[in-house]
């Protein structure tokens, strides 16, 4: 593989010539040809433009996909324009307002965190991506509702508003009174801790003998415990919004590229692993087609950035995820305006 050059090693006539293959394609999505071109005001004859062109396919920077057809940029060369010589357009007043607005989502945090990935999908015409860490929900109160002799309802509201159910089977014997002293313990006692934190205290307790609950509400207590701490362990840390746009910029020939690129997606593990390698620094990530070997398939890019919290630490990245021919000018900076928006959200 001939090594890409640095943007400073191409005549002037020749950024120009690339600038203006790259320009075309990402609008248009085909090859552009030399008649294009030299109609496009380039003071150069058709056969001088194609000495040119040949030139930067040598040097991997452009390809022809058909012998007739005219050149397209490689994911080299799409890395040497991102990195060297695309000019980034800020979003406007309008999209800051779009994503700004679904950031203030009342609830929960998550929601807040969906419903600004899905503005910035809709605004850049990709897949919208948060990965977030792990979160345990910090405990407001747990109640046990009865559905029958042999199950209950165990509902938890955590200190964030948010609101999850759990059936549970219940211990022999347990009468209704267990219940309302198992849901009283747990709020009193357990109320603002983690469920791994209420976990061990539950043990320290019980262990040290200090706990008042009789028999069957211990066990209804442990039982519930259990329930939500196994839950919290499985929570995905991933949120995807938008997939079906990667469908609708698809044409007939990457239709199952794309499709493959979307299982993926489903699988959701291959995808954090990569945007958690964007956790380090500030800079904004982009991964562009083959560079990553995720995409060698599907021909697709990611741009990624991450987010800090009050502390200054990074609690998550943000991103889109598209065909290598996106917008990069007008994505990096929607990203990057992103990120900071939730930087706040999340102070």
């Amino acid at each position: 593989m001939v090594a890409t050059p640095p943007i400073t090693e191409l005549t002037d006539r020749a950024r120009d010539i690339f600038r203006r293959v790259v320009d075309g394609y990402l609008e248009s999505g085909q090859p552009v040809g030399s008649k294009t071109l030299a109609q496009a005001g380039l003071n150069l004859s058709p056969a001088s433009i194609r000495h040119v062109l040949a030139q930067l396919e040598t040097l991997g920077l452009l390809a022809a996909p058909h012998t007739s057809a005219g050149r397209m940029p490689t994911d080299a060369g799409l890395r040497l324009f991102v990195d060297g010589m695309m000019q980034a357009h800020e979003p406007t007043q309008e999209e800051r307002a779009q994503i700004e607005a679904r950031a203030e989502t009342h609830g929960p945090v998550e929601e807040a965190l969906a419903a600004t990935t899905a503005a910035l999908s809709g605004l850049s015409a990709c897949a919208g991506l948060v990965m977030v860490p792990k979160r345990e929900a910090v405990l407001r109160s747990i109640g046990f509702v009865p559905l029958g002799q042999a199950q209950a309802l165990a509902v938890l509201v955590a200190e964030d508003g948010s609101v999850e159910n759990r059936v549970i089977d219940l211990p022999a014997g347990v009468h209704p009174g267990a219940l309302v002293e198992a849901g009283n313990y747990m709020t009193a006692r357990l109320g603002g801790l983690t469920l791994g934190e209420a976990r061990q205290r539950l043990d320290r307790e019980m262990a040290a003998g200090r706990s008042a609950l009789d028999t069957a509400a211990r066990a209804l207590v442990e039982r519930g415990l259990a329930v939500w701490s196994e839950d919290g362990a499985r929570r995905p840390v991933l949120i995807v919004r938008g997939q079906g746009r990667l469908l609708d910029d698809a044409d007939a020939a990457h239709i199952e590229r794309v499709r493959g690129l979307l299982d993926d997606l489903e699988g959701k593990q291959e995808i954090a692993a990569l945007l958690d390698s964007a956790r380090a620094g500030d800079a904004t990530r982009i991964f562009i087609g083959a560079e990553n070997n995720l995409f060698t398939l599907s021909g697709s890019s990611v741009i990624a950035k991450p987010f800090r919290g009050i502390d200054g630490r990074v609690v998550g990245v943000v991103g889109v995820i598209g065909p290598t021919r996106l917008n990069y000018a007008r994505v990096v900076p929607m990203v990057d305006f992103t990120a900071a928006t939730l930087a706040r959200l999340m102070g």
